[in-house]
């Protein structure tokens, strides 16, 4: 492998191919395990959800899978019969080809909705298949699942003996209700599929969950993990650490990486009532559009995260007179700033992260969530995007 690359976790290999969906680079993935092993998925909760988040609810509620699929550049939603037919395929041909049965296939796929798989490419791929497959670097699995990305993601971290690697694309169109969201995790620890999926749950919760680029979310949504056990039994606590590191170095990543995004937008709010009324207010203050254009322009304006935090009505226990905002560490309100200090915060703001911390003065509970800046690129990529 290269030097810079991301080996895959022992009991892994990866198979990438362009079967013709994208016009030059790879669109195609199987990450498949020696033997089915421990696993655990969350999907999007969109009552548009495609093919492959029912099929792949159904195959994981288990606990247990063998491979990955990932279909890259083509959405496979809102194609009716045919589109589920599609989507049982791709599963059989990997399952298949790996000796394995279908139903430990997991299938993700992403980008255009409403255009059915090119089956014949699909097909002609599929019977190319030839375990053992090459791959062991999660860089090149990574690139594989990029839509509009400009960048592959990749992460690890270790736990014991044991290594978690994940991998994720995903842009815009993200406001997970579990982001265009797509991440893999593989880990070569030994734990049951109970323990597994209650852990990556609260992960994900606390990281792709605290993330949108956008409000929108994807019909296709999809965060996954495999277990192969070669490694060994490793103390859970470790485990479920490791995981959250890489899923939020993940996190980041994409905030960072969001359509036509210059700033990484991180909103901390903090003693809150509850930890549904700071994920509430953290996610009113990421999702303005007004706050994103003004981290866009480095424009300390205070007043856009007020607005933000006032447009939570319905928590009546918030005070105006007992909340308080600050940009980096700099308190904006209620201790007013000065114009050398706005001057500061400007040039602050001109850097590729910008941090917004509101403490609400309710109760003890906190939340922090990512996001990016606005910006008029983020609309031509969308205005162009099937054109």
């Amino acid at each position: 492998m290269d030097p810079g690359a991301v080996a895959l976790p022992v009991g892994f290999r990866s198979h990438v191919a362009n079967i013709g969906i994208k016009d030059e680079t790879d669109d195609f993935l199987v990450l498949a395990a020696d033997a089915p092993c421990p696993a655990a998925a969350v999907f999007t909760r969109s009552r548009f959800a495609g093919p492959s988040v029912t099929l792949s609810r159904r195959h994981v509620a288990d606990g247990r899978l063998q491979a990955f699929v990932v279909v890259s550049k083509n959405a496979n939603v809102a194609n009716g019969p045919v589109g589920d037919a599609d989507a049982e395929e791709l599963a059989a041909g990997v399952g298949h080809a790996l000796g394995a049965d279908p139903a430990d296939v997991l299938v993700a796929s992403t980008g255009v909705i409403g255009r059915p798989y090119p089956m014949a490419r699909v097909r002609a791929h599929l019977d190319t298949l030839a375990p053992p497959f090459p791959g062991q670097d999660a860089l090149g699995a990574a690139r594989a699942i990029m839509t509009t990305d400009t960048v592959p993601k990749v992460a690890e971290a270790t736990a014991g003996t044991a290594r978690v690697v994940g991998i994720a694309k995903g842009v815009g169109m993200i406001e997970p209700d579990m982001a265009t969201l797509i991440t893999l995790f593989l880990t070569d620890a030994a734990v049951e599929p109970g323990p597994l999926d209650a852990a990556f749950r609260r992960v994900v919760d606390r990281t792709f969950n605290a993330l949108s680029i956008d409000t929108d979310t994807s019909t296709s949504d999809t965060a996954a993990v495999m277990a192969s056990g070669v490694a060994g039994p490793v103390d859970p606590a470790g485990f479920e650490a490791a995981l959250h590191a890489v899923a939020l170095s993940l996190t980041r990543q994409i905030a960072r990486d969001g359509e036509g995004a210059t700033t990484l937008i991180e909103v901390t709010v903090d003693r809150a009532r509850d930890d549904a009324q700071a994920r509430r207010v953290a996610k009113a203050i990421v999702n303005s559009p007004l706050v994103k254009t003004a981290v866009h322009g480095a424009d300390p304006n205070w007043g856009r995260v007020a607005m933000a935090v006032g447009k939570c009505s319905d928590d009546t226990d918030i005070d105006q007179r007992r909340v308080t905002i600050r940009f980096g560490a700099q308190e904006v309100y209620p201790q007013p700033v000065d114009e050398v200090g706005l001057a500061a915060l400007a040039e602050y703001m001109k850097g590729d992260e910008v941090r917004i911390h509101v403490s609400l003065a309710t109760g003890r509970a906190a939340f922090t969530a990512f996001g990016c800046d606005l910006s008029d690129q983020y609309v031509r990529i969308n205005a162009d995007y099937t054109t």
